[in-house]
């Protein structure tokens, strides 16, 4: 399902703002250190007249749809996985973030529990091998679910657990931070979830984890291409 796809169909159906000002407030929030209220000045800028709420919104329905429809075009993840976890608060309450990049510096996946137990890290680690196959190599920390749940799923894989070894992980959980900063706290699971995951869907794509080599691939992307007004002053 490519973006003319998600364009064409329902899914914009009832929105009197074009896909393309939806589009591009979605991805100025999650690219940018932004608040919804901020997001909403630049568009009344632009004489846009959208309410912050709205702009919430956009983002909670539309970040998993365009990662949906930027899933062909996404490369195959390396054979080296660096797993680790991370915090994040919502509603006042810390949620453990499972996150995974290669050695490229492509997101694997992520996975917010509530516990930071074996029970949440197999379900991490099954559902990456579902659908990204088996590493030959993974780094972690010393940290008991890890190590068990490694073991017991992935055996033939090396396993390093030497101190340092794991950084790109931990310097890459400084991105997530960075961007959950100047959010005023996130009130749910699933909006922790939604905003998270879309973060690291703009870092892939940022990064060049997306082909955009035919036509087809470009039209899955457009709507994260530049646009006349895709950048904030």
């Amino acid at each position: 399902m490519n973006r003319r796809a998600v364009a064409e169909s329902e899914s914009f159906a009832g929105y009197r703002f074009p896909p393309e000002v939806i589009l591009l407030a979605v991805r100025w929030y999650l690219r940018y250190g932004l608040s919804y209220r901020d997001v909403e000045e630049l568009l009344a800028e632009r004489g846009i007249d959208v309410d912050h709420v709205t702009v919430y919104r956009w983002v909670q329905r539309f970040t998993p749809l365009l990662i949906d429809a930027a899933r062909p075009c996404r490369h195959a993840v390396g054979d080296r996985w660096f797993i680790d976890e991370t915090y994040v608060k919502v509603a006042g309450v810390w949620r453990y973030v499972y996150r995974a990049v290669d050695q490229h510096g492509q997101v694997i996946d992520l996975y917010a529990s509530k516990r930071r137990n074996t029970a949440a890290a197999r379900h991490f680690f099954e559902t990456m091998l579902a659908g990204h196959g088996r590493p030959a190599e993974v780094t972690t920390d010393l940290a008991a679910p890890l190590l068990r749940v490694v073991d017991e799923l992935i055996p033939e894989a090396l396993h390093d657990t030497e101190q340092y070894a794991n950084n790109r992980i931990e310097w890459d959980h400084g991105r997530l931070k960075a961007r959950l900063k100047p959010m005023r706290g996130l009130l749910t699971d699933r909006t922790a979830s939604v905003v998270v995951r879309g973060h690291a869907f703009i870092q892939n794509l940022r990064r060049g984890h997306y082909e955009l080599g035919s036509e087809a691939d470009r039209d899955c992307l457009r709507a994260w291409r530049p646009l006349s007004m895709s950048s904030p002053p």
